[in-house]
């Protein structure tokens, strides 16, 4: 089975706050190069690809070993460069793996791949955690998620939901409330594949969440509970608390 199921790195050299960031040193190693061995530790993947616009990023990737893929620069977002990457490649499970979480657990998409292979009913699988207790519920860079009662999302907002401002404190505290969504994705390919061809959808533009688009289809998303989300690397100062964690890892950290 696990020769059906592709990883893929989107890899873009362009990034807003952090330019050239796959490229960025993080302890002696490429940023990519991070990610990629955490992926490649995984048990259920069988083929792994980083998928890239730029032949910087190609010539790093080949120096450490991975399996590299030119895409256009001109996709639109990382799942039109996912669905680019496996054209002409073999797979019916595709993983999509953020290209800036050097510290990714190679459990967790583990657990996300399996979670899609048990459910038939399932298009897509992603993951969320509970929100920590000093975390801001209400920013909206921290996507929320909620639920049915068989774990499949219903709905996806940068807004605090569900709105529990009419209930009283007890109410609030024994309520449920929405969980952190976790930004990986494993798709069956015809739901990627279809994806790609819809055009943006009414709550995915409100919202700027992707995801929607999905449940506007008509697909369902198994949401699975992980243990912790990884941490991204978005800015200088994100570089600094990757290296911090990763030497508290290695046991080497005063």
């Amino acid at each position: 089975m696990a020769d059906s199921v592709i990883g893929v790195i989107p890899a873009r050299f362009a990034s807003t706050r952090l330019p050239g960031k796959p490229l960025v040193v993080i302890a002696g190693k490429p940023l990519v190069q991070w990610v990629w061995e955490a992926a490649s530790r995984c048990e259920l993947i069988g083929r792994l690809l980083i998928a890239t616009d730029d032949a910087r990023i190609v010539e790093a990737c080949r120096a450490f070993g991975a399996e590299t893929v030119m895409t256009s620069a001109e996709c639109p977002s990382g799942s039109d460069r996912l669905a680019e990457a496996i054209r002409g490649v073999a797979g019916d499970v595709i993983v999509n793996i953020q290209g800036d979480e050097p510290l990714i657990d190679p459990a967790t998409i583990d657990l996300a791949v399996e979670a899609l292979l048990k459910d038939a009913n399932a298009a897509v699988t992603s993951a969320m955690v509970p929100f920590a207790a000093d975390e801001d519920y209400t920013q909206p860079h921290m996507v929320k998620v909620v639920t049915d009662k068989s774990g499949y999302a219903m709905y996806f907002s940068r807004a605090p939901i569900p709105d529990m401002r009419r209930l009283d404190a007890a109410e609030r505290n024994s309520a449920p409330a929405a969980m952190k969504h976790v930004g990986l994705y494993v798709y069956r390919r015809q739901a990627l594949e279809t994806f790609v061809t819809l055009p943006p959808s009414r709550y995915e533009l409100m919202e700027k969440l992707e995801q929607l688009r999905l449940l506007e289809a008509g697909m369902r998303i198994r949401m699975i509970e992980v243990g912790a989300a990884a941490v991204g690397v978005d800015t200088p100062e994100d570089v600094e608390v990757v290296e911090k964690l990763l030497a508290e890892r290695s046991g080497v950290a005063g």
